[in-house]
């Protein structure tokens, strides 16, 4: 794609990879989740190749800057040679921490809800309680 053509901040955040959805993408701009040069940007404006912008995701924290303009969405090895990451060692880790401590919804075996015959004995326990007690 020639580097004189234009290409909108949203498509291309797309397109390299950073967002799953253009419409994600779109909705991180009008936030003032991407900025360029500490000004929040819109999501039409044009890129330009040595462009750097700081992207805040839900995941991490992105610097790049834009070597390539990519029009489409393509694979991860063709989306990563448009942009070098020049995102700090700190983000880098701190968004590890955060990837290794995140809750994956998986409960521990033998904890949580019990099984169907740990509540038929908690359901006769109560039961043989409330009748102990009327019998009081």
């Amino acid at each position: 794609m020639p580097e004189t053509e234009k290409l909108r901040l949203d498509k291309y955040l797309w397109a390299i990879r950073i967002f799953k959805t253009r419409s994600l993408a779109t909705t991180a701009c009008d936030d003032g989740k991407v900025k360029l040069n500490g000004q929040n940007v819109k999501p039409a404006k044009p890129v330009s190749v040595g462009d750097r912008y700081d992207i805040k995701t839900p995941a991490r924290r992105w610097t790049i800057e834009v070597t390539g303009l990519l029009n489409q969405r393509s694979s991860h090895e063709v989306a990563i040679k448009n942009y070098v990451d020049l995102t700090t060692e700190e983000e880098r880790q701190s968004a590890q921490y955060l990837h290794s401590s995140f809750f994956t919804g998986k409960r521990l075996s033998k904890t949580g809800r019990p099984t169907k015959k740990q509540r038929r004995d908690l359901g006769d326990a109560l039961s043989s309680d409330a009748v102990n007690r009327s019998e009081e």
